[in-house]
Parts: structure tokens; sequence; C-alpha cells
């Protein structure tokens, strides 16, 4: 026969553990006792032992009374009530308390940082778009945006140009004064 095993009547066999994790309930009354915890109980001393220390726990709980609350409690639970009701907000920083508006504020961050680092705002640009721009530099001559360009890279060149000042301006062109 194993340490920790009853047998009752030469048929039940139940172990310590079993029993003490039934104590509290058995101290207490809340599970009655059975022929087998019984049997056990008187059998093995260390279960009766445990037993009986859990009984009188039990009864020294039943003895003990809650104290009773100062007659004033509730006055001054009420008034203490009353002034925390009637303390101001901490005014704008009580907002950032709030979970919605910090929920808020993060998806509006979000999105600013996307934004900021999109493609066609942001300070990094992909080898697509620099492609794209490459292209838009070398126009066609002979068209508008071509000739804009050009203008522009030989600003020096023109505003020196005196051969530009002789030229009639056509009627329906506005001379610069």
């Amino acid at each position: 026969m194993d340490v920790g095993e009853m047998t009752v009547e030469g048929s039940m066999v139940m172990r310590c553990e079993e029993i003490r994790e039934m104590m509290p309930d058995l101290a207490s009354g809340l599970v009655g006792m059975t022929p087998e915890i019984g049997g056990h109980l008187a059998g093995c001393g260390a279960c009766a032992g445990k037993m009986e220390e859990f009984r009188q726990t039990m009864a020294l709980l039943d003895e003990w009374q809650t104290p009773e609350p100062s007659p004033y409690f509730d006055v001054r639970l009420q008034a203490r009530l009353r002034e925390e009701m009637a303390k101001p907000g901490a005014g704008w920083l009580a907002w950032f308390r709030r979970p919605v508006l910090a929920a808020a504020l993060t998806v509006l961050m979000a999105v600013g940082v996307g934004l900021f680092f999109s493609k066609n705002g942001g300070i990094y640009k992909g080898a697509d778009e620099v492609a794209v721009n490459d292209a838009v530099s070398q126009s066609a001559e002979g068209t508008a945006v071509s000739d804009l360009q050009s203008l522009e890279k030989n600003h020096d060149l023109y505003s020196d140009f005196d051969l530009l000042d002789d030229l009639e301006v056509q009627p329906d062109v506005v001379a610069n004064p």
C-alpha cells in the first residue's frame, strides 16, 4: 500500500490529496462527511490533524464580527463626494486623458506622416519619379515647355542681348515698359 492511501472496507481507496482538497468545505459544513472520508480520517493521523486545524480556523472565523463604521462615516463620505464633484475640470489638459481624443490624435499623426512621406510630397523620391522628371525636362524642341526651359537656362544671355530690344512688337502683344 502506498503512503497517503487508506483502504476503507477493502474496496475504496482515498488519497490524502483528495481529502485535503475537500477539507475547507468539510470544516465549514458545505460538504457532508461520507463513510470513505470518515474512515480515512480515522486511520490517517496527518489528515485528522489538518482537519482539526481547519475546524478551529472556521470556528474563529464564525466568531469574528465586522467592525461597525463610525456614525459620521456616511456624512463625511457624502461631503467628500460633493467636494470632488464641485471641483472644476483640469481645463484643456483633461482632454488629453480621454481615450477617444488620444485615438483621434494618433490617426491624425499617422495621416500626417503618411502624407509627408507620400509619393509626390515627401522628401524621398523613388526611381520612377526621377525618370518622369527627367523626361519632362528633356521635352521635344519647339514645344512651349522646351522654349520656356531654354529661356530660363539662358536668362543672362537674353537679358543682355541688344537685338531683342530692336525687334518690333506685334500689335496684339503688350510690350514690357
